[in-house]
C-alpha cells in the first residue's frame, strides 16, 4: 500500500515537472491589441463585416487585413477610437 502511494506521488511530481517545462517552452505570445480592439467593438457578432464575429474582426484589424468601416453597427466615435488606437499601437515586427 505504501509503495503504491509513493509511486503515485513520484509519478505525479514527474508529470508536473514535465508539464511545467512544456508550458514555458511551447508558450504562444498573445497580441493584446486584439483583446483591446474587441472591447471597443459593439459585440453583436452579427457577421455583417464578413468575419465570423467580433473576435474575427478584431484579429483582422490588428493584423491590418480589414477596415473598421466594414463594421456596420459600430458608431462613428467608436470607429475613430479604434483608428486612433491602431495608429498609436502599431503591429510589432
Amino acid at each position: 500500500m505504501f509503495s503504491a502511494l509513493l509511486l503515485m506521488l513520484v509519478l505525479g511530481a514527474v508529470c508536473g515537472l514535465i508539464l511545467g517545462i512544456a508550458s514555458t517552452k511551447f508558450r504562444v505570445e498573445v497580441d493584446h491589441r486584439v483583446e483591446d480592439i474587441r472591447a471597443m467593438l459593439p459585440g453583436y457578432n452579427c457577421g455583417g463585416c464578413g468575419f465570423a464575429g467580433c473576435d474575427g474582426m478584431a484579429a483582422a484589424l490588428a493584423d491590418g487585413d480589414a477596415d473598421i468601416d466594414r463594421c456596420k453597427p459600430s458608431k462613428p466615435d467608436k470607429k475613430d477610437a479604434i483608428r486612433a488606437y491602431l495608429k498609436d499601437h502599431p503591429k510589432a515586427a
